[in-house]
């Protein structure tokens, strides 16, 4: 099950959560949280949907399919980080992937202090694992002055592993750290790209949430684990992505079975 928001341009949010979790094998149940006015350069405008469709949206889901994981991506307001709570406080064993998506790719701020509180007090001692990027690990534990410190410090909260992405650090490569039963497990390394590419966090949160319901676990041997596996998905479809529009690139979520590039 993805909570998350509409984006209209088609490469982030629930579209990309939509085809990653398809491309890798499971079937998705969208809840939307967030309407967005956005093109591939920003986002301009946030819809709220109300907190109450929300959780209409999940009970009708929940009382009729049997879901195996939760994925959360933009929340959009504290009401729906409320609802949000009250829905994985009934199912406490499914687990989570939370992707804090709390600015969009061009710089909109899309969670501010209040929602950023919420988020770590209500939501992450639910969270199996977490995927910042080196950006919002900051914002998420500002008290940290190092990737490691911050890492410790959601792991305090009760959230069980942690995944930084470097993407926005200035590397020749970018390095991926993973964290968890309170010191670092690994390090992944990937070519670095060339260009910037618009709902690879998503497609990254999505990946690992689809991999985990096929029962993968998140770090066994790093060739087998959900978290690599997700990552060399992610990694391939950022290197076949295609540009639509006059910003980011798009991942191509569906580069197996395509024969073009869009």
């Amino acid at each position: 099950m993805v909570f998350g928001g509409n984006d209209p341009t088609g490469g982030a949010g629930i579209c990309a959560d939509i085809e990653t979790i398809i491309s890798l094998g499971c079937h998705p149940t969208p809840v939307i949280t967030v309407l967005t006015v956005q093109d591939t350069r920003n986002v301009q405008d946030l819809l709220l949907v109300d907190p109450k469709q929300v959780l209409a949206q999940a009970k009708a889901i929940l009382d009729d399919m049997e879901v195996s994981v939760f994925k959360i991506g933009v929340i959009g307001s504290v009401e729906t980080a409320i609802v949000l709570h009250r829905v994985l406080s009934c199912y406490p064993d499914i687990p989570v992937v939370l992707d804090p998506v709390l600015s969009a790719g061009g710089g909109a701020e899309l969670a501010n202090i209040t929602l950023i509180e919420a988020i770590k007090n209500l939501l992450l001692p639910f969270t199996t694992i977490l995927t910042p990027n080196s950006m919002e690990i900051r914002q998420l534990a500002p008290e940290g002055d190092t990737f490691n410190a911050c890492a410790m410090a959601i792991l305090e909260s009760g959230c069980k592993y942690v995944l930084i992405t470097g993407g926005h650090e200035p590397t020749d490569s970018v390095t991926n750290s993973l964290y968890g039963n309170n010191h670092l497990l690994d390090t992944f390394h990937w070519p670095r790209l060339s260009n910037n590419y618009h709902g690879s966090g998503c497609t990254l949160a999505s990946a690992i949430a689809a991999l985990l319901a096929q029962g993968y676990d998140i770090h066994a041997a790093s060739p087998i684990s959900a978290i690599f596996q997700a990552q060399n998905y992610v990694w391939r479809a950022l290197e076949a992505g295609y540009q639509v529009g006059n910003g980011q690139m798009l991942p191509n979520r569906l580069f197996w079975a395509t024969s073009t590039r869009h």
